[in-house]
């Protein structure tokens, strides 16, 4: 396990703060040059990368047969990006699957989705930074079984169907983002279970954010779905000058959270420590 205690992200994203809809799709366009997020922390994040490769590749890399094409597209892509903004190119094995050539050279996750008659399915994935789930368990399935867990996401839901529609719709050039949280009991990068997440109610909180992104690809009509974690400790909070509405705006979404969400979430017994440490932060002013 890669530890990336002198790689964290300084709270690049503060989806908890209130600014971010809870439990919604709260999908939004983005500026293409800012696609792709290279950090400080870029060396330890490729150098977990190849550690769980050579470990447990099959755990987080797989492909559906006839992905070839939309891999390569997706190669492409990436080369494009990292040329046209001067990024280094990491060297990579020829033998590899273009998908993961890709996501080699690059911090975020990613994955293929392609519309079938069962909707859109997960077809092909580099997923070396899963926040609680299996990419094995998740190849083939379509959209609303990928999100069964999600409360209010399930198959025949109002947003299960949203998401649909959004995919079917989305456009070349032009990409949409969402943000994500989530809270840990440690900094590791990979969680393919539940075993991290902050279910037993101690007082070592990590803020894990997720940031995802959707860009519909022009030759094979395929979307690709990028995944980009944060992870840092709870006291970072406490060196920022908006610790107290950062804090305000958390504590309210915990109390809004009902217990599907709590238990989603991992936080059914965790919350009211949680809160407790963000009221201090605004007792502190």
């Amino acid at each position: 396990m890669q530890p990336l205690s002198n790689h964290y992200s300084n709270l690049a994203h503060r989806p908890y703060d209130g600014s971010e809809p809870l439990f919604r799709i709260g999908l939004r366009p983005f500026d293409v040059n800012e696609w792709l997020d290279f950090d400080s922390s870029f060396e330890a994040f490729m150098a977990e990368k190849k550690r769980l490769m050579k470990d447990i590749p099959q755990k987080v890399f797989q492909a559906e047969a006839g992905t070839q094409d939309a891999q390569e597209e997706v190669l492409t892509l990436i080369l494009d990006y990292l040329q046209k903004h001067d990024l280094p190119m990491q060297e990579t094995d020829a033998s590899d699957a273009p998908l993961l050539k890709a996501a080699m050279m690059v911090q975020e996750d990613l994955v293929i989705m392609r519309k079938s008659d069962a909707g859109w399915r997960l077809v092909a994935g580099s997923v070396c930074f899963p926040s609680s789930w299996s990419l094995q368990e998740k190849l083939g399935k379509p959209l609303h079984d990928v999100h069964a867990p999600v409360p209010e996401f399930n198959k025949g839901s109002r947003n299960a169907s949203m998401i649909e529609r959004i995919f079917d719709n989305l456009q070349i050039g032009m990409p949409v983002e969402r943000f994500n949280w989530s809270i840990y009991n440690d900094d590791a990068l990979y969680h393919d279970d539940r075993s991290g997440e902050q279910t037993s109610g101690g007082t070592e909180h990590f803020l894990r954010v997720e940031r995802q992104t959707l860009t519909k690809l022009p030759k094979s009509g395929d979307i690709l779905f990028t995944i980009r974690i944060y992870v840092d400790p709870f006291e970072a909070l406490e060196t920022r000058e908006d610790k107290t509405s950062i804090a305000q705006g958390f504590i309210k979404l915990l109390e809004m959270m009902n217990v599907a969400e709590l238990d989603y979430k991992g936080l059914d017994e965790g919350r009211d420590i949680l809160i407790s440490r963000l009221q201090k932060l605004v007792d502190a002013g």
